[in-house]
């Protein structure tokens, strides 16, 4: 028999008031009040802080507060991934992101979700997708990528869009939800 924590991880129906769950969330939030109480200044006080609350990091990871997570160690970045003011990550699943990904504030990436129907929804029953961020990626302020999303190396999510599907390397996709954009030529 799968714990509820183990059927969370696999993306199955799980239920989130679990008491394993809420344990893990509170352990987290006490990382997060702590983390979130910081400057960037305070580099010796957070490296031990994302050590206990991540699950992996690379070099050069800048993570500005507040910065929220609801159990972090589902959470797994590359070297010199960017976060700016105010992102949320929902990881009831895992959240993979490639080096040198830049986020911009305010940005939800969000693997949990819930039973389109209502008689499991009724049940207290929930789910989640992981959500993989390529190599490079530049997601702008206030976008929203959902469960099960893959975004492509390279890719440019824009500002507040609503990302529902895959994205393709190299693309750039804006709106909600987000669909390919023609970029506009660069002049100097």
């Amino acid at each position: 028999m799968l714990s509820e924590k183990q059927k969370m991880m696999a993306g199955a129906l799980y239920r989130a008031g679990d008491g394993e769950l809420a344990a893990e969330r509170a352990k987290s939030q006490d990382l997060q009040r702590r983390y979130n109480a910081t400057t960037v200044a305070d580099a010796d006080v957070r490296k031990p802080l994302l050590d206990a609350w991540l699950g992996s990091y690379g070099t050069g990871c800048g993570l500005r507060a507040p910065f929220y997570a609801d159990y972090g160690y589902n959470i797994h970045l590359g070297r010199e991934v960017f976060f700016n003011y105010g992102c949320v990550l929902l990881d009831v699943c895992a959240i993979r992101i490639g080096e040198m990904t830049q986020i911009g504030p305010y940005v939800q990436i969000l693997t949990a979700d819930h039973p389109r129907d209502a008689a499991s929804r009724d049940q207290g029953l929930e789910f989640g997708r992981a959500i993989t961020i390529g190599r490079n990626v530049w997601i702008g302020g206030g976008a929203v990528i959902l469960p099960g999303v893959t975004i492509g190396n390279d890719a440019v999510i824009g500002a507040g869009a609503v990302v529902t599907r895959d994205v393709a390397a190299g693309i750039t996709v804006g709106g909600n939800p987000a669909r390919p954009l023609v970029p506009r030529p660069v002049t100097a």
